[in-house]
């Protein structure tokens, strides 16, 4: 009986470690190193994205990161639904998957779970930013302005083919409104 009890527990130890321990980032892909978390928070806007259910239909796009007293980062997304006609928001938070100087983050705006967000080029004054998700399927192109330089969006194109995205795909967002 005993016995039992114990390869249950241990079963179940390693079905919870498997679950927890989702990959957080794409293979071939690297997140940024050294990264200055500092430097990162404020607000982002979205240039582009692979579309998925979450920000379907939504231009406008902003991100704000902010540090919370615990050490974790909020996240404040905010979109404007062009099919609603409304602004939409949610909030969240962001922790390190290991070392705070390695872009490799995990988000959560739906309670115990997170996705990876794995920032994958930055330039050296934190203006412009490649974000990737967990997989290919999510890819995201942030500025600190409405608009990229030509050189940076041809730069970020290249990295993100180079490491298996279809950028082809992409949603170029609109930034013609304010919230």
């Amino acid at each position: 009986m005993k016995t039992n009890k114990i390869i249950y527990l241990a079963t179940l130890f390693l079905i919870v470690a498997s679950i927890c321990s989702c990959k957080t980032i794409p293979e071939n892909v690297t997140a940024v190193k050294p990264f200055y978390k500092e430097k990162y928070l404020g607000k982002w806007y979205e240039i582009a994205r692979l579309d998925f259910k979450f920000e379907k239909d939504l231009n406008n796009t902003t991100a704000e990161y902010s540090l919370k007293d615990d050490g974790e980062i909020k996240v404040v997304n905010k979109g404007y639904n062009v099919k609603k006609h409304k602004w939409t928001q949610a909030i969240g938070k962001a922790k390190f998957v290991g070392s705070e100087d390695i872009a490799m983050l995990k988000v959560s705006f739906f309670g115990p779970f997170y996705a990876g967000y794995n920032i994958i080029a930055i330039d050296e004054n934190y203006k412009y930013a490649l974000v990737a998700g967990k997989s290919t399927k999510y890819l995201w192109i942030l500025s600190r302005e409405t608009t990229i330089p030509d050189a940076i969006k041809k730069d970020y194109l290249r990295i993100a083919e180079k490491t298996g995205y279809t950028t082809k795909d992409l949603i170029w967002v609109k930034q013609d409104k304010q919230n």
